[in-house]
């Protein structure tokens, strides 16, 4: 593939350097990761390691090719939303997930070295369609 500096573009091409986001609720965007996972030419996908006992910094910037977080950020509908890398700390605050939530999506001290895609989805639609549960996260969802 070729590459252009934005000017050389320019000479060739019409630019738009503006473009909308596409809008999707978290749940939305959770339930594309689950498809893109059910339709990922990998079964099994690469899990991360010990994301829980890595400092913030770099937990955050966490990512492997061949991941879950990895088929969501290939995947256009989420690009287009706003997914920016495949980076743990992205995956975070574009899916609105805690580290707990990601955590149990993505370590390898859940599912060993590798995770099947199919497992992964299925967890994804449940936290998409999961009701605040336990008395402290009822008092959240309701006092906001």
């Amino acid at each position: 593939m070729e590459q252009y500096a934005l000017d050389q573009l320019k000479t060739i091409a019409k630019v738009s350097t503006t473009c909308k986001r596409l809008e999707m609720t978290r749940r939305e965007r959770l339930e594309r990761w689950a498809e893109s996972l059910e339709h990922s030419p990998r079964p099994f996908l690469k899990t991360l390691h010990e994301t829980e006992y890595q400092p913030m910094a770099d937990r955050l910037a966490l990512r492997a090719d061949g991941t879950p977080i990895s088929v969501a950020f290939a995947d256009p509908i989420l690009r287009a939303a706003g997914m920016e890398n495949d980076s743990y700390g992205e995956a975070k605050g574009f899916f609105e997930l805690s580290d707990e939530q990601l955590h149990d999506l993505v370590c390898f001290c859940h599912f060993g070295e590798r995770v099947s895609a199919t497992v992964v989805a299925r967890r994804l639609r449940k936290m998409a369609g999961c009701k605040p549960s336990g008395f402290f996260a009822q008092l959240r969802a309701f006092f906001g």
